[in-house]
């Protein structure tokens, strides 16, 4: 680094502290109490009558109040129909002072601010004699212009506090830190201080990020600290070769590595005359050999066609009135017709992408569920439509004062769990998908028969799952499919709930000769921007189906498109899983592919 010193000028007298010439300097330190034999320095805030921070807290409750009269006073012109521009006098006092606390706010509401930078200088410059200050001074200099060349060749600065004799308690004042500068400049003694700061609570591990300006440093550190105070070894959990930029603030917080999945691939699979390759992250053994091939029975067979039925993701707000009576007004008012063309216009603002399509009202007493359900362009859509339905609930309080918003979400949307809502109206994207596979192909590659396969199916997946009660999982095993390829492609897998909603049928054809298989999924919840879409290993996933990003052409083409090959997969598992169990193969097959001949028990230890 380089470090430049700067002249030194005279000492100025200080009065004596007892103790010697060290307390002194530690009482010059701590309670920065110095005689100045020149004139006190001018304070920006000697100008007003009152005290800084109460003039600001005048003017500040002023701006307010006389804001919040103004909007109320000009909504009640609106109601009444009266013209804006015809004001009263208690008005025009109103807007006069609203100017006036807003220009005092705007020119000196940071007076303390600056104050604080002023009074520093002033101290900077008469205590170069201080060798601690003064390389502490260079180094925040160095931090302004950001690390040098040989930054990672510098040696650490030696404490020098350490050597002085501490104060007794009731002569120290604590220190006022205006402004903490963030750590930049790595060194094994410094990151050592911190973790032992974290490890004793004096630093919060959430914030490493902001305070070091280095999120792998900070994920690094945090790991530290996690083990030293659990006294376990997080070893096998990789750090390096992670980009923890990508996730500050949008996919993972106080992160200390990753974990790392196998991405296999299926296909090709041969979908709406299209052939795609299939990623799919899991641990599962089997899963991946069994969807490819499923792929080769419908490639085989000349393909798998797809119906996407509807695309719309929902927000359902739970808020209630004093009285059924009421709640049921709100309901009646935003089933008709005629007010949904305003609520549109309304909910349309928060969004140049989200479009709303309809709108479900349930009631419960005194409360009621609103289910909204919008066009969300490429993105999954939950954070666009809550931001729709807010605008919207802000609008029907000024028809509705007395409605209380309970929650943005009262799980009449549903998210993240099994609800018959999305089994039967859907959520997210509807998609359809079905092939005929020939009896060849049945027998050769299946290893089983049409007829096999269609008992099966119904005593398994439709007699099987109604014994258990299943909601939505009239399938032989569609979460495996959609979870392996939502976490590969950057989906939230918590939705794997409601996107694994599916009901397989089987059907012979052809007088017998060849089988019809289809899967309905009334909610698959996929996007292919924002959240984890945009990670590099994901968006390579998502690249490799032709899907990553927004479409250009056509907003939403993207999700559309990866919600059938979503569809088109789960077909694939479906068929060469059920042939596996028609055939009893399904023990065989695992044993050979899911068990491995390591010594796991040596790896572990």
């Amino acid at each position: 680094m380089d470090v430049r010193r700067r002249p030194t000028k005279p000492p100025r007298p200080a009065m004596a502290a007892p103790g010697g010439p060290h307390q002194q300097h530690q009482l010059h330190k701590s309670s920065k109490v110095v005689d100045h034999t020149g004139p006190p320095t001018p304070q920006a805030s000697d100008a007003l009558p009152l005290p800084l921070y109460l003039t600001n807290g005048i003017f500040f409750t002023l701006f307010f109040s006389v804001a919040y009269y103004l909007l109320h006073r000009w909504r009640d012109k609106i109601r009444t129909s009266t013209p804006l521009h015809v004001v009263t006098l208690s008005e025009i006092a109103a807007i006069v002072s609203l100017i006036a606390s807003f220009i005092y706010l705007l020119g000196f509401f940071g007076i303390d601010f600056v104050q604080s930078f002023i009074t520093r200088a002033s101290h900077d410059a008469w205590d170069v004699d201080d060798e601690n200050e003064h390389e502490q001074f260079l180094l925040e200099e160095d931090r302004r212009r950001g690390p040098c060349a040989a930054a990672v060749e510098c040696p650490p600065i030696p404490p020098h506090k350490a050597s002085l004799p501490p104060l007794p308690p009731a002569a120290v004042l604590p220190p006022k830190i205006v402004d903490p500068a963030p750590l930049i400049t790595p060194s094994s003694e410094e990151d050592e201080e911190i973790i032992k700061s974290v490890v004793a609570g004096t630093i919060p591990s959430y914030s490493l990020e902001s305070k070091l300006g280095d999120c792998k440093r900070a994920a690094a550190i945090r790991r530290e600290s996690l083990q030293r105070m659990t006294g376990r070894s997080l070893a096998g959990l990789p750090l390096e070769g992670f980009d923890y930029e990508s996730i500050l603030g949008q996919c993972c917080e106080m992160p200390v590595g990753y974990v790392q999945i196998p991405v296999g691939i299926a296909g090709p699979l041969l979908l709406d005359g299209r052939e795609f390759t299939v990623p799919m992250a899991t641990t599962e053994g089997c899963l991946v050999a069994s969807t490819n091939r499923g792929c080769k029975a419908i490639y085989a067979s000349g393909g798998a066609t797809s119906v996407l039925m509807r695309d719309g993701m929902t927000r359902a707000p739970v808020v209630r009135f004093s009285t059924a009576k009421r709640a049921a007004e709100l309901k009646f008012f935003m089933e008709d017709p005629s007010n949904f063309e305003t609520l549109t216009v309304v909910f349309n603002k928060s969004s140049r992408f989200a479009r709303l399509q309809s709108i479900q009202c349930a009631i419960a007493g005194k409360n009621l569920y609103v289910r909204f359900s919008c066009s969300t362009g490429d993105a999954m859509g939950m954070n666009m439509v809550s931001k729709g339905v807010q605008n919207v609930l802000d609008f029907l309080q000024n028809d509705f004062p007395d409605m209380d918003i309970i929650g943005i979400s009262g799980n009449f949307c549903s998210d993240k769990k099994p609800a018959a809502v999305n089994w039967i109206e859907g959520r997210g994207k509807s998609v359809v998908c079905e092939a005929i596979i020939k009896e060849e192909v049945v027998r050769k590659v299946l290893k089983t028969s049409v007829s096999a396969l269609v008992e099966l199916n119904m005593l398994k997946n439709l007699v099987g799952s109604a014994m258990a009660g299943a909601l939505g999982g009239f399938n032989a095993h569609a979460s495996n499919i959609v979870s392996a390829i939502f976490i590969a492609t950057g989906q939230d897998p918590a939705q794997n709930v409601e996107s694994s909603h599916c009901i397989t049928m089987m059907e012979a054809v052809n007088d017998g000769k060849d089988l019809h298989i289809s899967v309905t999924m009334p909610s698959i919840e996929v996007g292919t921007v924002g959240g984890g879409t945009q990670l590099a290993s994901q968006s390579a996933c998502l690249n490799l189906l032709g899907v990553k990003g927004a479409s250009k052409e056509s907003p939403g083409a993207n999700s559309r498109l990866l919600a059938t090959i979503v569809a088109g997969s789960v077909l694939a598992g479906e068929l060469s899983l059920m042939s596996a169990l028609a055939a009893g193969q399904l023990v065989k097959s695992h044993m050979k592919y899911n068990r491995s001949s390591k010594d796991v028990s040596k790896a572990a230890s």
